[in-house]
């Protein structure tokens, strides 16, 4: 019995890590609010029916899909950091860089990502998106606050809303690239954007005030 059960999970965990493969090879080509399960049981091969003895729903699909895709998205981020390490600043733009090569990796991320924070409703689903954030969030301020302490970045700049901007930058990036239909292009924006966003981060406030006589 239990020698029986093992490998029936181990079936289960890689049907599942299939679907959910599936689910964001599809949102990279269609809206995932268009994707039904018929879609993802063709896509793995097998009937709709079978599906829902891998998960209880659509929406647990889903929940897997944001579930990998943090752990995954995280685990890079945190690595490119720390291959940057000591340097904050540089750690920022590995961290930029590595967030840019994922989406362009994994294109139905951010649809999924989108399509999800359009909903007025609160779901288990957005709860996940903001989970990412939050962890994403930390990151980047124990960097910028890092990079601040360390006389790299401007004494005075927000850090709050440079985490802001940063994430900011990035979701341009991905619109654009959406639109365009041009994902790999970001790779090549990317250098430009983190350079203007490093001289933002280091630049002092003006001190001296216009003449009035000038004006």
């Amino acid at each position: 019995m239990p020698a029986t059960a093992k490998p029936l999970k181990q079936r289960t965990q890689v049907r599942q890590a299939s679907l959910v493969e599936a689910a964001l090879q599809l949102a990279a080509e269609r809206s995932p609010a268009n994707i039904t399960t018929t879609d993802l049981a063709n896509a793995v091969g097998i009937t709709q029916g079978a599906v829902f003895r891998h998960f209880a729903s659509k929406e647990a699909i889903w929940l897997a899909v944001m579930d990998g895709v943090t752990e995954q998205l995280m685990g890079q981020l945190q690595a490119a950091a720390q291959t940057a390490a000591p340097n904050p600043v540089r750690a920022l733009e590995a961290v930029f860089m590595a967030h840019v090569a994922f989406v362009v990796a994994y294109p139905g991320v951010p649809r999924v990502i989108f399509q999800e924070l359009q909903q007025p409703q609160d779901t288990a689903l957005k709860a996940r998106v903001r989970q990412l954030m939050q962890q994403y969030r930390t990151l980047l301020m124990h960097l910028l606050l890092q990079a601040q302490q360390e006389d790299l970045i401007a004494p005075q700049a927000d850090l709050t809303g440079a985490c802001m901007l940063f994430i900011g930058a990035v979701q341009g990036l991905v619109m654009q690239s959406l639109m365009s239909g041009d994902v790999a292009a970001m790779t090549q924006l990317a250098p430009g954007v983190f350079a203007l966003y490093r001289r933002g981060l280091c630049a002092s406030p003006a001190t001296a005030q216009p003449d009035a006589a000038t004006l």
